[in-house]
């Protein structure tokens, strides 16, 4: 049977096989078409310009911006993500909990940014650069400190076999295996005034993050998520510039006197070559002499069809880049609550992914682990155990900022049947809202009984 198989697959196939699928066809539609064969290749060439030009776009355009706002503020929220101890002893989860919750208070060492702020950063830098690299700092007596770097401070340029499947590959230092090993990296970046170090510095792997989405096998850097949207962005803001040319054209009133007697009769104003340059204001009251006359020009009007043209773009442009057309254009005009609340779950559903899959493992989970470890052998905070055994104290649960709602009542109220019908536990439903379960009931319990009574209760 395998043998068959064998001769089936190595027998010629005719040549129309190829053509059984149009997307592999060629003639005179596809004379046109473009292809990537090797994108690793590809990516590594292209990074370059397209990081410059995502910068550009979303400096000086408002869509650019708001895209990459709207999926900053969906990542991080206004409180961030937040590492919870799960530690089964609650004494020393709460422990935890609480000197990281100081920690958190100040990541970078200059009394500027919390941990929610520097996720907005890196939350930032994603959707606009492709990718964000983060130096872990140990500083004597102050535990961690985390410095965001520039993209290009990992020097892009670099590339080197060392021998043995050892690789530099675009600064980025790995093994005979394929392991990162280490990360080639600028003191300072490049466009800085007094930039002195022009030679990297080797950092092993263990003290730099890389935070980038891999969207195929083998990516080594991070592009922009502003790829695809790129040329359309760019072409998009050159129609609106266009057609607002047009419409200030349209609406410059303007009159043109055709005299057939020497003179200008009793129109006034200078004139050159000959030509009378003259005006009228308005409510004038211009009388003509006989054999003047005076026409205005009707300038072609604008098309009907550009501006849900231009919305049509925009709507590309907010599928490219993984936002709601409402999101990247704050236009509501079109919505009601079932069509909004519609984009807003697969909204919410990419950027949860985004959440669990990027920023959690690849930033927030060794940040957790190397504070926590950096806190325990520095003799901060007391871990009995740790050595022989670091996974328990190494326990952390994370939770997501809480999504804001369409409609409370009816969430609230479907929040509350789920939990009764079993399908939901309470601490899920409280961790979609952004807060630990824990520390939820144990503010209920500090705030006592309610002072407000239920309806039944009023009525008995």
């Amino acid at each position: 049977m395998l043998d068959r198989l064998r001769r089936l697959l190595q027998r010629p196939r005719p040549a129309s096989a190829a053509r059984s699928y149009d997307a592999a066809g060629g003639g005179r539609r596809w004379g046109a078409g473009q292809a990537m064969t090797a994108p690793n290749t590809a990516a590594l060439a292209a990074r370059g310009p397209i990081l410059a030009r995502a910068r550009y776009q979303v400096a000086n355009n408002g869509y650019a911006a708001a895209g990459v706002e709207s999926i900053a503020s969906a990542l991080t929220g206004a409180t961030g993500i937040r590492p919870q101890s799960a530690h089964p002893d609650p004494a020393a989860r709460s422990a935890i909990n609480a000197s990281f919750t100081a920690w958190a208070e100040d990541v970078t060492g200059d009394d500027r940014t919390n941990l929610a702020a520097f996720q907005a950063a890196v939350a930032r830098a994603l959707p606009r650069d492709g990718e964000a690299f983060i130096l872990l700092r140990a500083r004597q007596g102050e535990g961690l400190r985390l410095q965001l770097l520039e993209p290009d401070q990992v020097d892009p340029t670099l590339h080197r076999d060392l021998g043995g499947g050892a690789r530099i590959v675009a600064g980025i230092e790995f093994d005979g295996e394929g392991r990162r090993v280490a990360y080639h990296v600028f003191e300072d970046p490049l466009d800085q005034p007094f930039a002195a170090q022009l030679t990297p510095r080797r950092l092993p792997a263990a003290d730099v993050l890389h935070v980038f989405r891999p969207v195929f096998p083998g990516q080594v850097r991070g592009l922009s998520w502003l790829a695809p949207i790129l040329l359309r962005l760019s072409e998009h803001d050159a129609a609106e510039d266009a057609l607002l040319v047009r419409l200030k054209t349209e609406a410059m009133f303007a009159g043109f006197i055709f005299e057939q007697g020497p003179g200008a009769g009793s129109f006034d104003g200078a004139e050159t070559d000959g030509i009378m340059d003259t005006g009228l204001e308005p409510g004038t009251l211009q009388v003509l002499r006989p054999g003047q006359d005076i026409k205005f020009p009707t300038p072609p009007a604008g098309s009907g069809t550009a501006g849900e043209f231009l919305k049509a773009q925009l709507r590309g442009i907010a599928a490219g880049l993984g936002v709601t057309y409402e999101g990247l254009t704050a236009d509501l005009s079109s919505v009601n609550y079932s069509s909004i609340r519609a984009g807003l779950i697969d909204f919410r559903r990419r950027m949860e992914a985004v959440q669990d899959q990027i920023l959690i493992p690849q930033l927030l989970r060794p940040i957790w682990r190397r504070w926590l470890t950096l806190e325990v052998l520095e003799g901060r905070e007391p871990a009995p155990g740790f050595e022989a055994d670091p996974r328990p104290w190494l326990a952390a649960a994370f939770i997501r900022p809480g999504w804001p709602w369409v409609d409370p009542e009816k969430e609230i109220r479907a929040e509350a049947a789920a939990v009764e019908a079993g399908f939901k536990s309470r601490r899920e439903v409280v961790a979609g809202r952004g807060r630990d379960l824990d520390q939820l009931d144990a503010e209920i319990s500090a705030d006592g009984p309610s002072p407000v009574a239920k309806p039944q209760e009023a009525a008995a």
